[in-house]
C-alpha cells in the first residue's frame, strides 16, 4: 500500500514540477497545480473531474488564459456550446492574439449556437492571420459561408407549420423516418424501444391514420436494429438497413423484403456490388424500382459519407456510381430520398452552406441527366441543429420529418408539414390497376409496362401481384403514356392515357381483362397512331408495334388479321381506303421486322364495324382504331 502511495506521490510531483517549469500566463502555484491535475484527468478521460479542476485553477487566478482555453476546448468536446463560447470569449478578452485558432473554434461554436453575426466577425478575424494552413483556411472559409447564408436565410424565412402526427403514430418512445406508398394507404416508420429499432406500420382509413402496429417478425428482430427504410411505391418491397447481422457483408448492409399476402418475406442481404465489407445504409428506391440510391463510405468518394446509386440490369444490380461533386462534398451527405418523379432528390449534408450541423437540401436532375447543385430548404425548416430523414408523399405537397424539440409525446415524434411550392418536386399521379382472366376472373401475374409515348421509352416495368393481380405505378403529369400488359398464353392488353393538364389528385384505376389466345379473339392496338386522314405510322407507335412483333415471335404458330377501322364521318369510299391503307402500314412494319408474311393478312373495314356509337367525339375516337384478330393457331 505504501509503495502505491509513494508511486502516486512521485507521479504527482513530477507533473507539478513539469507544470511549474513551463511558462504560463500565471505564476500562481495553486492555479498551476489544479491546471496540471485537470490535464491529467483529461488524459484519463475523466472529463467532469477535468472541468472541476480547470474551474479551480481559474478561481485561483481569473486571468489564467491557458486554463480558460483548455476549459473552452473541453466544453467544445462535450458539445456544451454556450459554455465553450463563454470561455473562448474570456481568452479573447484577456489576450486577443494569444492563439489565433481560438477565432476558428469560437466561430464554429457560435454557428452551433446560432450566433451567426458574432461567428462571422470571429472567422473574418481568423482569416486575417498570415500563413494559415490550406486545411484551416478551407474550413474557416466554409464556416464563413455558412454564416453569410444563415444570416440571409433567417432574414427571409420560408413557410413552415409542422403538425404532430398524433397518438396513432407517436408515443413516449422515439418515432422517426416515415415513408408512405404512392396511394398513401400505408405508412411504415421506425420506432425505438429500449434502444432497439423496429418497423411499425399504419394504414389510412377514411383519410385518417390508424393506430400503428408491429410490422413483422420476419423483418424485426429483438437483437438487431432495423431502420433507414424505403418502400416501393406499390408497397410490395421494403429496402432497409441492418447492422452487425450475422448474414451481413459489412458493419451495415442494405436488405430487401417482399410483401407476401398480409406478411413479409424473410429479408435477404443485397449482394455485391451494392453491399461491401464497409458501410452501406439509408436506401431509397426509385419509383420504377430500377435505381437504388444509398449512402456509403466506400473508396472512390469525395470524403466522409457519400450518396451513390446502382441501376438494376438483366444481370442484377450494376456497379454503384457516385452522384458526383454537385451532390457530394468532402464532408458528409446522407439520408437520400428520391421522389417518385425520379428527378428530385432530397438529402442532408454538413458540407453545403447551411445553418449549422446537417441541413436538408434538394437537387434536381437536368434534361441531360446531370444533378444540379443543391438548394438549401431554408429557415426554419433547417436550424443550427441536425436535420435529416426528410421524406415526401407522392403528391409532393406533404413532407415528413422527426423532431424532439416541438413538445410532442416524448422523445422524437413524426411531424408533417406542407412543403413550400418552390421546393416541391414535379407533380406526379399514380395508375392503379388489377389484371384478371377474362373468363375466370382469377387474378393474374402479368408483365406491366408503361411507355412515354413521345420518347418511346419505358418508364415503368413490373409484374402485377400473383395473389391479387394488382399493380401501382407513379407517373409524372404533363405527358402521354401507353400501357401494355402481357402474359404467356394470353393476348396482350393495350391502352393509352394523357396526363397533360391532368389534376394530380385524380388517379387512374384500371381493370384489365386478359383474353386467352383463342381463334376469334381481338386486341385493339390503342397505341398505334396516325395523323388525321393519313396512313403513315407516327413515331409514337413504335413501342406498340414492337410489342406486336414480340408477341408474334413468342407465338410462332399464330396467324392474325390486321384490320383498320374509321368512324362514320366523311365519304365512305375514302374511309374504306384509309382504313385499308392503315392496316397495310402495320402489315408492312411487321414484315420489315421479320414476321413471315404468310402469317398475316390485312383488311380495311371503314365504318362498318363500330365498337360503340358515333354520337360523340369520344365515341368516334374509339371507333377510329387498328386491331388484330387471331384467325388460326
Amino acid at each position: 500500500m505504501r509503495v502505491l502511495f509513494f508511486s502516486f506521490l512521485l507521479f504527482f510531483l513530477s507533473v507539478f514540477v513539469s507544470a511549474q517549469q513551463r511558462q504560463y500566463s500565471t505564476t500562481d502555484k495553486e492555479a498551476i497545480k489544479y491546471y496540471a491535475l485537470a490535464n491529467q484527468s483529461l488524459d484519463d478521460h475523466l472529463y467532469d473531474d477535468a472541468v472541476s479542476e480547470f474551474k479551480k485553477a481559474i478561481d485561483e487566478d481569473g486571468k489564467f488564459v491557458e486554463a480558460h482555453l483548455q476549459l473552452a476546448d473541453l466544453f467544445r468536446r462535450m458539445r456544451e456550446h454556450p459554455l465553450a463560447i463563454e470561455q473562448y470569449r474570456k481568452v479573447i478578452q484577456l489576450s486577443p492574439d494569444f492563439n489565433r485558432g481560438v477565432y476558428l473554434k469560437i466561430g464554429d461554436e457560435e454557428i452551433n449556437a446560432a450566433l451567426y453575426e458574432d461567428a462571422q466577425q470571429h472567422l473574418e478575424k481568423y482569416l486575417t492571420y498570415p500563413d494559415l494552413s490550406p486545411e484551416s483556411k478551407f474550413n474557416a472559409e466554409k464556416l464563413l459561408n455558412d454564416c453569410k447564408f444563415s444570416i440571409q436565410a433567417i432574414a427571409h424565412p420560408v413557410p413552415f407549420k409542422p403538425i404532430n402526427m398524433g397518438p396513432a403514430i407517436n408515443t413516449a418512445d422515439d418515432e422517426y423516418l416515415a415513408v408512405t406508398t404512392a396511394d398513401e394507404s400505408t405508412m411504415i416508420f421506425t420506432r425505438k424501444i429500449n434502444n432497439n429499432e423496429d418497423f411499425y406500420k399504419s394504414v389510412k382509413v377514411n383519410g385518417k391514420w390508424q393506430t400503428a402496429t408491429y410490422l413483422s417478425d420476419q423483418i424485426n428482430t429483438p437483437e438487431y436494429n432495423e431502420g433507414a427504410q424505403s418502400i416501393s411505391q406499390d408497397g410490395k418491397f421494403l429496402f432497409f438497413t441492418g447492422c452487425n447481422r450475422p448474414d451481413g457483408l459489412g458493419r451495415c448492409d442494405i436488405y430487401i423484403s417482399q410483401k407476401k399476402g398480409d406478411d413479409w418475406s424473410k429479408p435477404y442481404d443485397l449482394s455485391p456490388p451494392i453491399n461491401t465489407p464497409g458501410w452501406e445504409s439509408q436506401p431509397s428506391i426509385s419509383a420504377d424500382g430500377r435505381t437504388l440510391y444509398f449512402v456509403s463510405n466506400r473508396k472512390g468518394g469525395y470524403g466522409g459519407y457519400d450518396i451513390w446509386k446502382s441501376t438494376l440490369t438483366d444481370k442484377g444490380w450494376g456497379e454503384p456510381e457516385n452522384l458526383g461533386p454537385n451532390i457530394n462534398t468532402s464532408f458528409n451527405e446522407q439520408s437520400p430520398f428520391i421522389h417518385p418523379d425520379d428527378s428530385t432528390l432530397y438529402f442532408c449534408s454538413d458540407g453545403w452552406p447551411g445553418l449549422g450541423g446537417k441541413d436538408l437540401f434538394v437537387s434536381r436532375l437536368s434534361k441531360d441527366g446531370v444533378w444540379q447543385k443543391p438548394e438549401n430548404l431554408g429557415y426554419p425548416i433547417n436550424t443550427n441543429g441536425d436535420e435529416n430523414g426528410l421524406t415526401l408523399t407522392a403528391n409532393g405537397t406533404d413532407a415528413f420529418f422527426s423532431s424532439n424539440n416541438l413538445k410532442g409525446y416524448g422523445g422524437y415524434d413524426i411531424y408533417t408539414f406542407e412543403l413550400p411550392a418552390n421546393l416541391r418536386p414535379h407533380v406526379v399521379t399514380y395508375v392503379k390497376g388489377k389484371v384478371v382472366d377474362a373468363k375466370t376472373h382469377q387474378p393474374l401475374e402479368s408483365a406491366v409496362e408503361i411507355i412515354d409515348l413521345q420518347k418511346n421509352a419505358s418508364v415503368y416495368q413490373d409484374y402485377s401481384d400473383a395473389d391479387e393481380g394488382d399493380f401501382l405505378a407513379t407517373l409524372t403529369v404533363g405527358k402521354d403514356y401507353g400501357l401494355n400488359i402481357s402474359k404467356p398464353g394470353y393476348l396482350f392488353y393495350s391502352d393509352n392515357f394523357s396526363l397533360i393538364g391532368h389534376d394530380a389528385k385524380k388517379t387512374f384505376d384500371i381493370s384489365v381483362l386478359l383474353e386467352p389466345i383463342e381463334v376469334g379473339n381481338k386486341v385493339v392496338l390503342n397505341n398505334i397512331f396516325f395523323d388525321t386522314n393519313k396512313f403513315d405510322l407516327k413515331t409514337e407507335s413504335i413501342a406498340e408495334l414492337q410489342k406486336l412483333v414480340e408477341f408474334l415471335t413468342l407465338n410462332p404458330n399464330l396467324h392474325i388479321e390486321i384490320s383498320g377501322h374509321t368512324d362514320n364521318v366523311g365519304n365512305d369510299d375514302i374511309n374504306q381506303t384509309l382504313s385499308e391503307n392503315r392496316a397495310k402500314s402495320v402489315y408492312q412494319y411487321l414484315i420489315t421486322n421479320k414476321v413471315d408474311a404468310a402469317r398475316l393478312v390485312y383488311k380495311g373495314y371503314g365504318k362498318t364495324q363500330p365498337i360503340t356509337s358515333n354520337a360523340t367525339d369520344e365515341d368516334r375516337k374509339k371507333n377510329r382504331r387498328t386491331e388484330f384478330k387471331i384467325i388460326s393457331k
